[in-house]
């Protein structure tokens, strides 16, 4: 005799839930960490063309990175830049807080550095 196979009705609505709550979860935090990456790329890329720059000169480079790429969430006031063992260092840390139903939120803790030694030079 052949067995029937296949998903209970009761256990494919569970799955469309939680496929539905894993879905909500990542559309409200993808816009979130996509920024990030864009902001670490413009602070590798100011970092790499720092040597021989005034702090002024560095955050101008990141203000023009900022106003092509659109990135809001930092701005070139945020930036940590400091020098060690005779190099340039481009530093930025922030969190952000992700509302997901009612009273819940999600909190990110975003930070990255970038020298022009990291940058490949």
């Amino acid at each position: 005799m052949n067995r029937q196979r296949g998903l209970a009705l009761s256990a494919l609505l569970l799955w469309g839930v939680v496929i539905a709550l894993v879905a909500i979860l990542v559309i409200r935090v993808l816009p979130d960490v996509i920024d990030y990456y864009k902001i670490r790329h413009a602070i590798k890329a100011v970092a790499a063309d720092s040597s021989g720059k005034t702090v002024a000169e560095i955050r101008t480079a990141y203000s023009r990175y900022a106003e092509i790429e659109h990135i809001k969430t930092l701005g070139p006031a945020d930036l940590d830049i400091y020098k060690q063992d005779n190099e340039v260092f481009v530093a930025f840390a922030y969190e952000r807080r992700i509302p997901l139903v009612a009273n819940v939120s999600l909190l990110i803790d975003f930070r990255s550095s970038a020298s022009a030694r990291d940058s490949g030079q």
